[in-house]
């Protein structure tokens, strides 16, 4: 069994991770480390394991399990783990955004691959550290990475996505409670979201050549889960060939369904799935990409990402039905 480590517990990341996990096949869940609820029921944050875990949070850490989750928030991974070692068999995979992009993935002797595991597949097998991407990220790099593989991303792309509230985190803001979400939607940090860096550095690795802009303005929606992202750009092969290059990269990828269907985000809301839809007028093609913030865009891809560390299939453990209406 692999025994497993939780840092940050109480996030919506977090009790994903542990929802999935306790099902998993080859798991079993160590500790659950959160200072502000140590020696308290996982169930008082995370209200929907009531009655199917007995555990409680601790501020205590096990060094020497075989796989840690860093669940904190963005720029703080590098800080704990200054202040607390492992062993060095335990593999780390980090949810935030420290060791994500390539100037920053190298830390005392820790080198971190990028874990999108329909770019980098081979590395995230022999990997030791992974850098979970992020959400946007996700959705984002799976709807372009076939242009940019066939060397088709020769223009500007307008993107335009709406993420769930919970992408914001557990702890609430003004943006986040429910009296300000409801019946409400806007956008933020328009063209300069911290996702491009990790997006645009994706693009590269398949076609280097790729000057253009990322033209991204992300929304807040007035729901709880989900990624709905649209992007269009000029393209001019027929979609006929479009299609047939996206099915090519995405064939042995089981978490990626590509269609010419009008889609929507319940179709994958609460699995680790992304689906994307191609249409296109004239040389105009519009992508739709969809995906759940917290599982493909963050806690069931790090677990997919486990399972290829572990020498496990891939799908181990995330045969995740939608909600479906």
């Amino acid at each position: 069994m692999i025994n497993v480590g939780i840092i940050g517990g109480s996030g919506y990341t977090a009790g994903e991770l542990i929802r999935i996990l306790m099902f998993h096949p080859n798991t079993k869940l160590d500790f659950v480390y959160s200072t502000t609820n140590a020696g308290k029921p996982l169930s008082v944050a995370h209200h929907d394991l009531m009655g199917d875990i007995e555990m409680n949070f601790t501020d205590t850490v096990n060094p020497n399990v075989n796989v840690v989750f860093l669940c904190l928030g963005h720029g703080k991974s590098i800080s704990f783990l200054e202040n607390n070692k492992f062993a060095s068999h335990t593999k780390i995979i980090d949810l935030g955004n420290d060791f994500r992009l390539t100037k920053d993935k190298e830390f005392e002797g820790k080198s971190f691959v990028y874990g999108l595991p329909e770019l980098n597949k081979t590395h995230i097998k022999n990997a030791n550290y992974i850098a979970n991407p992020g959400c946007f990220a996700t959705a984002i790099q799976l709807a372009l990475l076939p242009l940019a593989a066939n060397g088709l991303l020769n223009n500007d792309v307008h993107i335009n996505a709406t993420t769930g509230s919970t992408g914001a985190g557990v702890s609430p803001s003004e943006t986040t409670h429910f009296s300000w979400r409801s019946n409400n939607m806007s956008h933020y940090k328009a063209f300069e979201h911290q996702h491009l860096g990790e997006i645009n550095q994706s693009v590269n690795q398949l076609q280097s050549n790729f000057t253009n802009e990322l033209i991204f303005v992300p929304n807040r929606g007035d729901f709880a889960r989900g990624i709905f992202a649209t992007l269009y750009t000029t393209v001019e092969e027929s979609l006929e060939d479009l299609i047939a290059k996206y099915q090519a990269l995405y064939q042995d990828q089981p978490f990626v369904t590509v269609t010419t269907t009008n889609i929507n985000m319940k179709q994958v809301v609460q699995t680790n799935k992304c689906i994307i839809s191609l249409m296109k007028k004239g040389n105009r093609l519009l992508i739709t990409s969809v995906i759940d913030n917290l599982v493909k865009g963050a806690s069931g891809q790090a677990i997919q990402n486990m399972n290829l560390m572990f020498g496990l299939d891939e799908t181990t453990g995330l045969h995740l039905k939608p909600s479906g209406f």
